[in-house]
C-alpha cells in the first residue's frame, strides 16, 4: 500500500509566537488602514504625488505584491502541470500565498486610488476597450480559480480533477501577467512604457517575485518547526528561480535597447540610465546588483544553491530588487517630462519640461506596508486553520526532532493525499 502524504496544522504547538506575530501583522495593517482614511480625508496634498507623479508608492508595492501572487503559483504549478513530484506536496502553500498575495496587492490599489466606494460600479459596469476593466475580470478570476484549485486539492473527492485546474491556473495566471503588462505597454503617452515588451517582461518578473515570495514563507514554515528542507527541492527551487531573475535582466535590457533604437525615446533612457538622480541608482543598485547579480550568484553557485540560508538571502534580494524595478517603472518614468510636442522646445508657467521629484510621505509608506501585512496576516491565518504543509517531504533529513502539530486527519479531514513514488531532479 503506498504511502500518504499527511498535511498539519500551524501554530498549535507553540501558540505564543505565532499568535503574537499576527497580532504584530493586524497593527500594521490597521496602521496601512488608518493612513488610507487619512489621505482620503485631508486630501492629495499631504502625500509626495503631484500632478506629474500620480501613482507614488503605495502603487509600486501594490503592483509588486500582484506580481508576485501570479508568480507564487508556481510551485504549484511546477508540481501539478508539469509533474515535478517533489514540488506537489506545497501547492496548497503556493495556491493560499497567490491569493493572500493578490489581496493585499489589491487592497492596496483600491486605497491609493482613493474612492474604493466606486469598486462597485468598476465590477458592474465594464468598459471592454479598456485594459484596466479587462484586468479587474482577470483579478477576480484568478481568486476563483485558485479557490477552485486548491479545493481539488484538499478534497479527496475532487483530487482526480487537481491536474485540470492546475492547468486552468497556469494559464489564467499568464494571461493575468500579459494583463497588468499590457497596462504599461498600451500607455503611448509616456516615453518609457508603450511596447510589447513590457507583458513579457511582466511575465518573468512575476515569476520571480513569486517563486521568491514562496521561498521566504516556506522556508519560514520549516523553520518554525525544526525542520530541514530536502537539498533536492532546495536545489530545483534555487535553479528555478535564478532562471526568472536572469531572464528578467535580459528582458530589461532589450527593453532598455528597444527605447534606445526607437527615435525620440533616447532622451528618455538616458534619464532612467544615467542622469535622472536617484532614479539611475535605484535601476543600477537596486536591480541589477541587489536584485539580479548578487542573488543569481547565491542560486547557480554549487556550494550555496542548496542551502536554505542562501535562497532565503538570495529571495529577500530578489524581492528588494523587484519593489525597485516597479518604482523605476512607475514613479521614474512618469518624472521624466512628457514629450507634448516632440521635436519642439516647450515652455510656460508649469512645469516647463522639467524632471518631477518625488518624496514619498509617511501615510504612503504605511499603507504600502499595510499592504504586505495584510499578506502575512491572511496566510498565518490560513496556516492556522487550513492543513496546507506537509508533516513530511520526500528525502526530508530527519535526523532532527520534528514539532508535533496536530495532523489534518485529526483536525480537518481530508488531509492526505498519496505521496509521490519518487523524486526527479
Amino acid at each position: 500500500m503506498a504511502s500518504r502524504i499527511r498535511y498539519q496544522l500551524i501554530g498549535q504547538q507553540q501558540p505564543a509566537p505565532f499568535w503574537t506575530l499576527a497580532a504584530v501583522a493586524a497593527v500594521v495593517v490597521l496602521a496601512g488602514l488608518a493612513a488610507a482614511a487619512y489621505m482620503a480625508t485631508v486630501g492629495h496634498h499631504i502625500t509626495g504625488m503631484n500632478n506629474q507623479v500620480v501613482w507614488g508608492v503605495p502603487h509600486v508595492f501594490a503592483v509588486t505584491l500582484i506580481l508576485a501572487a501570479s508568480g507564487a503559483l508556481n510551485v504549484a504549478s511546477v508540481g501539478s502541470v508539469f509533474g515535478r513530484v517533489d514540488h506537489k506536496p506545497l501547492a496548497r502553500l503556493s495556491g493560499v500565498l497567490a491569493v493572500a498575495l493578490l489581496i493585499g496587492g489589491l487592497t492596496v490599489l483600491v486605497l491609493d486610488l482613493g474612492r474604493p466606494d466606486r469598486l462597485i460600479v468598476a465590477m458592474t459596469h465594464y468598459n471592454l476597450r479598456s485594459i484596466f476593466a479587462w484586468n479587474i475580470l482577470l483579478y477576480t478570476g484568478f481568486l476563483a480559480i485558485v479557490a477552485v484549485y486548491l479545493w481539488t486539492l484538499m478534497e479527496p473527492r475532487m483530487r482526480v480533477h487537481s491536474t485540470k485546474a492546475g492547468t486552468v491556473a497556469f494559464a489564467w495566471r499568464i494571461i493575468l501577467t500579459t494583463g497588468t503588462g499590457s497596462i504599461f505597454g498600451f500607455l503611448l503617452a509616456r516615453e518609457a512604457y508603450g511596447g510589447a515588451i513590457m507583458a513579457p517582461l511582466f511575465i518573468a518578473a512575476s515569476l520571480a517575485y513569486g517563486t521568491a515570495a514562496f521561498s521566504l514563507l516556506f522556508l519560514a514554515v520549516m523553520r518554525s518547526q525544526g525542520r530541514r528542507a530536502p537539498e533536492q527541492l532546495l536545489s530545483g527551487i534555487s535553479g528555478m528561480m535564478g532562471v526568472f531573475v536572469m531572464a528578467v535582466l535580459l528582458l530589461l535590457a532589450i527593453h532598455f535597447l528597444t527605447l534606445l533604437y526607437t527615435p525620440g525615446r533616447h532622451d528618455v533612457v538616458r534619464f532612467l540610465l544615467l542622469e535622472g538622480g536617484s532614479i539611475p541608482a535605484t535601476l543600477w543598485l537596486g536591480k541589477v546588483v541587489i536584485g539580479g547579480i548578487v542573488p543569481a550568484v547565491l542560486l547557480f553557485h554549487g556550494a550555496t544553491r542548496r542551502r536554505a540560508g542562501a535562497l532565503a538571502a538570495a529571495s529577500i534580494m530578489v524581492l528588494i530588487g523587484g519593489f525597485a524595478h516597479v518604482f523605476v517603472m512607475i514613479v521614474g518614468a512618469q518624472s521624466y517630462p512628457l514629450q507634448l510636442f516632440p521635436g519642439r522646445e516647450v515652455s510656460g508657467a508649469v512645469f516647463d519640461g522639467r524632471a518631477a521629484s518625488y518624496t514619498p510621505t509617511a501615510p504612503e509608506l504605511l499603507l504600502g506596508l499595510g499592504g504586505i501585512a495584510l499578506v502575512v496576516l491572511i496566510a498565518m491565518i490560513a496556516l492556522r486553520f487550513l492543513a496546507l504543509t506537509p508533516k513530511h517531504l520526500p528525502d526530508e533529513p530527519v535526523d532532527e526532532p520534528v514539532a508535533a502539530e496536530p495532523s489534518a486527519e485529526d483536525e480537518s479531514g481530508g488531509g492526505e493525499e498519496p505521496a509521490p513514488a519518487a523524486s526527479h531532479g
